[in-house]
């Protein structure tokens, strides 16, 4: 057993200090790479405890879900320093909910270079709902990015009871308003559009709702969800450009083109 540690804490030693040369590529692969593993682990611990009800072994399992966990941790070590060093990294880390990976995550796939309203950003993570995804083309945004933004909103769920939090609690606030919204009949249209292009099962909660001219409960999630990480990202995009160009974005559309006044700017930016 001594024999199969020393070469993993050799390992995490050398990883404590590769984040000094990590480059971007390196990091984006390191990120996909966490969240593979964790499913895998995650499959593994399944395993372990659907053969142990069995009284069947499992030790090779269990050897195998340490091991992935172990990794997982060293990859977790590397894009701790890693998002550290930036100063987006450092601000998306200051945020309830953002730990290394998902900072990391951020920092791998935007380039603010190419990306100079959040609009951009918001395609290219696949929240655009203007864009679809046909049959037979390209997938028009990055997978990767998608599933990092996909965890964000999760993470926001999850913390909004944080006495820190922030993005929960708009995520909590969207929530209301879109049930609100639901309930008045605003996505009939959606609903109606919903049934035309599924079938779906009479006795799913799917269609009891679509049915009556709204949307599923677990819809009203998501839309509430996407919300907050989308304003979350328009604050991201907003602080690396900032850090990249020296000076703040153009104004969002809708304050400079439409007057609007009511703007959220990044919350504790700039940092001490």
């Amino acid at each position: 057993m001594l024999e199969t540690l020393e070469p993993l804490q050799r390992l995490t030693r050398d990883l404590r200090a590769a984040h000094v040369t990590l480059s971007v590529d390196e990091a984006r692969f390191l990120v996909d790479a966490y969240y593979a593993m964790q499913e895998d682990r995650k499959r593994a611990g399944n395993q372990v405890r659907a053969l142990s009800a069995s009284g069947e072994p499992n030790e090779v399992i269990q050897w195998l879900a340490g091991n992935t966990a172990t990794l997982e941790r060293n990859i977790q070590t590397v894009l701790d320093a890693w998002s550290l060093t930036h100063a987006a990294g450092r601000w998306a880390r200051s945020v309830v909910g953002i730990g290394p990976v998902l900072a990391s995550g951020l920092l791998a796939h935007i380039d603010v270079a190419l990306a100079p309203t959040v609009g951009h950003v918001w395609r290219f993570a696949g929240l655009d709902p203007t864009v679809s995804w046909s049959k037979g083309q390209k997938r028009p945004w990055n997978a990767g990015l998608k599933v990092v933004c996909w965890k964000i909103g999760q993470s926001f769920m999850k913390f909004q009871n944080h006495e820190n939090d922030i993005y929960g609690r708009i995520y909590v606030e969207r929530k209301a308003l879109e049930n609100e919204r639901n309930d008045a009949g605003a996505f009939l249209d959606q609903a109606v559009a919903a049934l035309a292009a599924k079938r779906y099962g009479k006795e799913t909660a799917a269609y009891a709702a679509y049915n009556d001219g709204r949307l599923p409960p677990a819809q009203i999630d998501a839309r509430a969800r996407r919300y907050a990480t989308k304003l979350f990202l328009a604050h991201y995009h907003a602080v690396a450009y900032e850090v990249h160009f020296g000076e703040p974005p153009p104004k969002p559309y809708v304050v400079a083109i439409l007057g609007h006044a009511h703007y959220i700017g990044p919350p504790g930016w700039p940092m001490a």
